[in-house]
């Protein structure tokens, strides 16, 4: 009896144990795992998955922006503006709080059927107030830049910010933000949107054992009104030391170029454009900013300028100083009101006044100068009016008209016209134009649509 009812003791063990065995999860590469329930929710129309136990969560992060465009007003004897359609993004992210001090995002767009990275970043989250971060991501320079694109009051950023802010590059930053104030520093190296700028980079060094560049960019923001729950105040500086990267074709190495579209990404003539400046050795970017809102309004002005250096061995070794401003406001005519996030340092979200959403009303005016003594590269100015129907969390309708003066130095590197000579024939060379200062250069209207939606 003993002995049966000893074996029966080793048996419930052994099935115990099996059980126990069973128990134990392992991840494809057969280590075993800890696992961790986890709940699903659409938080505003975002699939979420989150645990409730841990500070694990994982989201996805995807946006489609369809735009379309017409064009009239210009010059009947200038170079033709086509009207279009186009995807202006279609962005898939993953992103993931793994624990209380360690995210990760992942974000490409697929615009256009050409697959482009975005954001690939690893980030330590562990010290109050401060955040550590590697990979590819947008230098804190510009707040408009910085920006999201769903948050943005208009279709496209100003002129000057697409011809000088700083985007998207390899580096590593360091970030720490406390009610009145926000600072970051960081160190970057090239951009690596796609195959081509990989390549670029590839040849450089494979050919010519060049280095791939360096830039330092930092910035700090003061927040005088931080206490206050409806109201911002935004006051900021930036500076970056930049040289010459190797993301660049390798003919084209060790030269500078700035160029920029007037504000809208469906006509593709760069009318602002330095073309090739050689003997380039360093540039030094900077920007002034001022930002707020106050329940429904919101507002957002900026310099950016950019001084540029040339060697000693230059053709013209002489500095040249490039830049612009605008200045920008919305507000929200149904009861919504403005949001800012601290911790990024920018604006976000608007939360709606009405079930069926809320109407923003928007103006700006920006200028951008690329002329410089002896360099031609164009000025613009554009006056722009918008309405952004927010209906709901994800959903937003836009709706811009925007009026575009080029000067006669804009010919898009002597590709365009931008004025007649003394013959009454159409002409690319501004030294040829008869046409008094506020006539000459190419002038047109636009007026753009945008759908889109955020899941």
């Amino acid at each position: 009896m003993r002995k049966t009812l000893l074996l029966l003791a080793i048996s419930l063990l052994a099935v115990q144990t099996v059980f126990a065995q069973e128990k134990v999860k392992r991840n494809q590469y057969g280590v075993a795992v800890k696992s961790d329930r986890l709940d699903v929710e659409a938080q505003d129309g975002i699939l979420v998955f989150e645990s409730p136990t841990s500070a694990y969560k994982l989201w996805f992060d995807t946006r489609i922006q369809a735009d379309g465009a017409v064009f009239f007003g210009q010059d009947k004897d200038y170079d033709n503006i086509g009207n279009g359609v186009s995807i202006r993004r279609a962005r898939f992210a993953i992103k993931g709080q793994i624990n209380e001090s360690w995210y990760g995002e992942f974000d490409m767009d697929l615009a256009d059927g050409l697959i482009e990275l975005k954001d690939a970043i690893v980030r330590y989250t562990g010290v109050p107030n401060l955040d550590l971060q590697v990979g590819n991501f947008k230098e804190n320079f510009s707040l408009n830049r910085n920006t999201t694109s769903r948050y943005l009051q208009f279709m496209e950023r100003p002129m000057v910010t697409s011809a000088l802010a700083p985007s998207r590059h390899l580096g590593i930053n360091a970030k720490y933000a406390k009610d009145w104030f926000w600072g970051s520093l960081g160190a970057f190296a090239q951009d690596v949107a796609g195959a081509e700028e990989i390549g670029y980079v590839q040849d450089n060094n494979k050919d010519y054992g060049r280095n791939t560049g360096y830039s330092i960019t930092g910035k700090v923001v003061f927040r005088p009104l931080y206490k206050m729950h409806d109201a911002s105040l935004h006051i900021g500086f930036a500076g970056s030391y930049r040289r010459a990267l190797t993301s660049v074709d390798p003919k084209e190495y060790g030269a500078y170029r700035a160029s920029a579209r007037n504000s809208t990404s469906i006509n593709r003539k760069k009318y602002l454009d330095t073309d090739l400046l050689p003997g380039y050795d360093h540039n030094f970017l900077w920007t002034v900013e001022l930002a707020g809102h106050y329940q429904g309004l919101r507002y957002e002005a900026a310099y950016i300028g950019d001084n540029v250096h040339f060697k000693k061995t230059a053709a013209d070794p002489t500095t040249k100083n490039f830049g612009g401003w605008y200045a920008q406001a919305g507000y929200l005519l149904f009861g919504g009101s403005q949001n800012y996030d601290a911790n990024g340092g920018k604006y976000t979200k608007v939360t709606r006044g009405r079930k069926w959403g809320d109407i923003e009303l928007c103006a700006r005016y920006e200028y951008c100068d690329l002329n410089y003594k002896n360099v031609y590269g164009g000025s613009a100015e554009a006056y722009t009016l918008g309405l952004n129907w927010q209906v709901n969390n994800n959903v937003k309708i836009v709706l811009n008209y925007q009026f575009n003066n080029n000067d006669r130095y804009a010919n898009g590197k002597n590709k365009l016209f931008v004025g007649h000579d003394a013959g009454g024939n159409p002409t690319k060379d501004y030294s040829k134009v008869v046409e008094g200062k506020n006539k000459a250069g190419v002038d047109y209207h636009m007026i753009g649509l945008r759908f889109e939606i955020d899941f």
